[in-house]
């Protein structure tokens, strides 16, 4: 089989797996309890689109708008996330977890750490310029010379 029936019949029985699984935790906690736990992580779907995706889908619009397609290949991590917030949309326990997943591999892969010399990683919209009162001090001081 090629890939385009493998693809075809994983979309085919994902709503028989959804079911199923969807069955198996309705017997381990109880129906109230699985449809809470379906609106709450469908809920969460949506916060991570609007938060993430929606900066990243505007992105994209500037992008697109400029002709910069480098820009879009470039940003695998806002693809994963906004991709991530639309699985946890959609309602399945099955597409939660994977939605999850990525969610928690884009955060992992995403998450601002030190480097060796001490330089934090910023996304544009995270950081601003703040003036250092010594710097400017010493600006004077330079000037005066």
């Amino acid at each position: 089989m090629n890939v385009a029936k493998w693809l075809l019949f994983a979309l085919l029985a994902l709503p028989v797996a959804e079911f199923a699984a969807f069955v198996i935790v309705v017997v381990v906690l109880g129906l109230l309890a699985a449809l809470a736990l379906q609106a709450a992580s469908s809920f969460a779907g949506l916060m991570v689109l609007r938060h993430a995706g929606g900066a990243h889908i505007s992105r994209v619009r500037a992008a697109l708008d400029e002709g910069r397609v480098t820009a879009l290949s470039a940003d695998g991590t806002g693809s994963l996330t906004l991709l991530a917030g639309i699985l946890m949309l959609i309602p399945g326990f099955i597409t939660d977890a994977i939605g999850l997943v990525l969610l928690l591999a884009t955060a992992c892969r995403r998450a601002p750490a030190a480097a060796d010399n001490g330089v934090i990683d910023l996304a544009p919209e995270q950081w601003h310029q703040v003036e250092d009162p010594q710097l400017t001090a010493r600006r004077g001081d330079e000037r005066r010379d």
